[in-house]
């Protein structure tokens, strides 16, 4: 292929993973318009699961004895618990700055690597991660005068969510390097996916699909998110890391939050200016840890 039009390709996958993955967050809202926190999370991992179940299948065996239970820590802090904690969070927060805190996960992601498993941190990397947190910290208090306990409760459930990912990010680096990663990503959704599954038919789930007012457009809302914000979306990232390398490949981080911000604005949320800057704070955080790491691993899976 011409390098113009391999680059044509590459710049388009990046646009489609940034709508895909910058969506995700007024998804979930609109899920949860009838659905509990609980049955968004539970029916987005389920949906996963039966998407990647054709694609693993076979792969059982392929797979060696000494990775399935880094596959299923990579399954839970990855995928099933994220999916849970951030529907909870937007039960308080706006779908905006869940997508803004949410660019945390590079700089939780260094963390963990440096105090869990002992890489190394440049200067660069360092002030990056001081700045982003910083930006953190403005977000967090940013509602002024109306910021209340429950407010900062709910952010830190996104947080949580990120270094559920900084952690499962590193386990993929560092456990499962030597795994395809469609086998890991179909057998980590599997182990999240199944639980999720029971869970979900035992509530009052089916009962709100067929009697509450507006069920179908949120029952879409989170079939959306399932099959596209998680299995779709783990398939183009992985493809767009082969053609163009992890570097730029981990530049979608910077377009998620400008995504969730024109939804959370048409959907008629609003963001104060100390928010802003301190989204513009964790961008240049992450920029600086980019800069710093051409080529790394510490990248990978970064949005969900």
């Amino acid at each position: 292929m011409p390098a113009q039009n391999n680059n044509a390709v590459k710049f388009l996958m990046l646009a489609i993973l940034a709508l895909i993955w910058g969506s995700s967050f007024i998804l979930m809202k609109w899920g949860l318009t009838v659905y509990s926190w609980s049955q968004v999370g539970a029916l987005r991992m389920f949906v996963s699961f039966l998407v990647m179940l054709p694609f693993v299948w076979n792969g059982f065996k392929k797979i060696e004895k000494k990775y399935w239970k880094f596959i299923a820590i990579s399954g839970f802090l990855g995928n099933g618990i994220p999916a849970f904690l951030f529907p909870l969070a937007e039960t308080h927060i706006d779908s905006a700055i869940a997508g803004i805190i949410n660019s945390l996960t590079p700089l939780f992601t260094l963390l963990v690597g440096l105090f869990v498993f002992r890489t190394q941190l440049s200067q660069n990397r360092i002030i990056g991660v001081l700045i982003g947190l910083a930006g953190a910290v403005a977000i967090v208090s940013g509602s002024g005068n109306n910021i209340d306990e429950s407010h900062l409760q709910f952010s830190f459930y996104v947080i949580l969510a990120t270094i559920c990912y900084a952690f499962s990010v590193n386990v993929l680096r560092h456990r499962l390097a030597e795994v395809d990663a469609v086998l890991i990503t179909g057998f980590a959704i599997m182990f999240a996916g199944i639980p999720s599954g029971v869970y979900l038919f035992s509530t009052d789930f089916i009962d709100k699909t067929q009697l509450a007012t507006g069920a179908g457009f949120s029952l879409l809302s989170i079939v959306l998110l399932g099959v596209f914000g998680t299995a779709v979306s783990t398939f183009l990232f992985n493809k767009l890391i082969k053609i163009s390398g992890a570097l730029f490949a981990s530049s979608v981080t910077y377009l998620i939050p400008f995504v969730a911000i024109l939804w959370g604005i048409s959907a008629g949320e609003t963001l104060r200016v100390q928010q802003l800057i301190g989204f513009a704070a964790i961008l240049f955080g992450v920029y600086l840890i980019n800069r710093s790491s051409k080529g790394n691993e510490e990248m990978k899976e970064i949005g969900k």
